[in-house]
């Protein structure tokens, strides 16, 4: 296919606030549902570009309330990670998936080597490597740096209820991790779990791996469950809910917030 993507990298990639002096780097793979139109809506139809197999509901404006609270920057993809899964590596089958629980994805059936080659070139790379670029330079600047990357889940998977709120991700480096943990009764009202409704078993910590543990970065990928973020003052609300968590474990981390909120 003839890409549409020109190389200025904005079109796949975004940053907000790459200047930010705060304690954390905010990454949101699943920010948009986003089909550029030489994929023409990879066959789906109107209603399935909508759903959550397209993209994580809510992710972007919880993840830029973060950003903003923490005087963090923010990474986000800005196209469906149905054409490119920023949190799979290329070799994944789910990079490109041909079937998203129920929902099948007719433009990933029979892609040829050249053609996932060019969608890794076009989405990936520049999300990757804009990634490296805010870590090196935060390292060169001599900031500490939390990797935390946002994402949401569905309520219901393959016919089953889902009774986690919130879920706490990692993968070899638990720090973070458990530091939010420690606080999860600060949110007695909230079902909050260790690697629900995934882990590192279903594939889903490359960004972790990546970005976090080959920079020794502190790191977690915070799942919240979307049902609970319906609209804006939804998404304020359980931003502010995960900041309960986050604040006093990064403070426990002994990062600091350096010209942003508090810590």
């Amino acid at each position: 296919m003839a890409s549409d993507l020109n190389r200025d990298d904005s079109d796949v990639v975004e940053v907000i606030g790459a200047q930010a002096k705060g304690p954390a780097l905010i990454l949101c793979e699943h920010a948009s549902n986003f089909i550029p139109a030489q994929y023409q809506g990879l066959g789906m139809s109107a209603e399935a570009q909508q759903s959550h197999a397209a993209w994580d509901p809510g992710a972007r404006a919880v993840a830029l309330a973060l950003a903003k609270a923490l005087n963090a920057p923010m990474v986000a993809a800005k196209v469906s990670r149905l054409v490119y899964d920023c949190n799979r590596p290329p070799e994944a089958a789910s990079a490109m998936p041909e079937r998203s629980e129920v929902i099948d994805v007719p433009g990933n059936r029979t892609l040829t080597a050249a053609e996932r080659a060019a969608r890794v070139a076009q989405v990936y790379t520049p999300f990757c490597n804009t990634v490296g670029q805010v870590i090196a330079a935060r390292k060169a600047a001599g900031l500490a740096t939390a990797l935390i990357t946002i994402h949401s889940f569905t309520p219901v998977w393959f016919g089953t209820a889902r009774d986690c709120e919130i879920g706490i991700l990692h993968d070899s480096d638990t720090r973070l991790a458990d530091a939010m943990l420690s606080e999860a009764h600060r949110l007695p009202h909230r079902v909050i779990r260790r690697n629900d409704p995934y882990g590192p078993e279903d594939g889903v910590t490359h960004s972790l791996k990546l970005h976090g543990l080959a920079h020794d970065l502190p790191n977690v990928m915070i799942e919240i469950r979307n049902d609970l973020l319906r609209d804006a003052a939804s998404e304020a609300r359980m931003a502010d809910e995960v900041l309960t968590l986050l604040r006093p474990a990064l403070a426990v981390l002994g990062e600091t917030t350096q010209g942003g909120a508090h810590a």
